[in-house]
């Protein structure tokens, strides 16, 4: 496992080659919303996480080293964050998404 919490962690394979948005975010007690965007710019690969209606909507950034596992058939990213980390995250406040 990898120490930088901006990278995947090594297991359990290769996440960054698959697109996540769009993936349900499962953390450790229960779903928290859907993967609105990823980025893999170096240094600082993270997902931006729209958390829908359970924080009014907001969209947090959460390092993609938090990300314990995908499943791609169910279009799930599980993270190893309680609900409660994550409406802590820093929210992100980019560009609104064109596409």
């Amino acid at each position: 496992m990898t120490d930088d919490v901006w990278d995947f962690q090594e297991e359990p394979g290769d996440e960054a080659a698959t697109d996540l948005t769009g993936f349900k975010v499962e953390a450790t007690d229960g779903s928290v919303g859907k993967v609105d965007r990823d980025s893999y710019e170096i240094g600082a690969t993270r997902i931006v996480v729209d958390t829908g209606v359970w924080v009014f909507g907001k969209q947090v950034l959460l390092p993609a080293g938090r990300i314990s596992s995908v499943d791609v058939e169910e279009r799930k990213v599980y993270v190893d964050r309680t609900k409660e980390e994550i409406k802590e995250s820093p929210e992100y406040s980019g560009a609104p998404r064109t596409t």
